[in-house]
């Protein structure tokens, strides 16, 4: 139950964490030095604003994947045979069932900084702790199941 507990975190983070910095309203602010710039973005879109035209489209398929995800989890987690693998699925369903509640709920996901980067194309993403659990929860996945093939 560990790894529904920290799905469940994730997602329970995030919505506070997204709630705290709409409501904060402030400009942009620098931290750790200026590598993290803190802004609040509203993504209508999927990641880089892709699909930004067709937000129910995005939804949807978001909805699909998400419970794919979760059937994938279960089965893994009936065999108990990877722990890599049910740790990087349950750090993806956790940003990516906050992603999708912000679309239900909101319509649009919260993103809320960038890393300030010598590349000037990564600076202008804009990323909420949701991505980053997707990110490396889909790593790890890879490399798990890498491992095992």
């Amino acid at each position: 139950m560990k790894y529904a507990a920290l799905a469940a975190s994730v997602f329970t983070g995030e919505f506070f964490l997204k709630k705290y910095m709409e409501e904060q309203r402030q400009e942009e602010r620098e931290i750790l030095g200026g590598r993290i710039l803190l802004k609040i973005y509203r993504n209508k879109g999927a990641a880089l604003n892709f699909m930004e035209e067709r937000p129910g489209l995005v939804k949807k398929i978001c909805g699909v994947l998400l419970l794919f995800l979760g059937i994938l989890w279960c089965l893994i987690f009936r065999k108990k045979e990877n722990k890599s693998l049910l740790l990087g699925l349950s750090l993806v369903i956790g940003g990516g069932a906050s992603n999708l509640y912000d679309r239900a709920a909101r319509g649009y996901v919260v993103d809320y900084f960038s890393f300030r980067t010598p590349w000037r194309h990564l600076n202008q993403v804009v990323f909420n702790l949701s991505d980053l659990c997707i990110f490396l929860g889909g790593l790890l996945f890879v490399l798990a199941a890498k491992k095992r093939i």
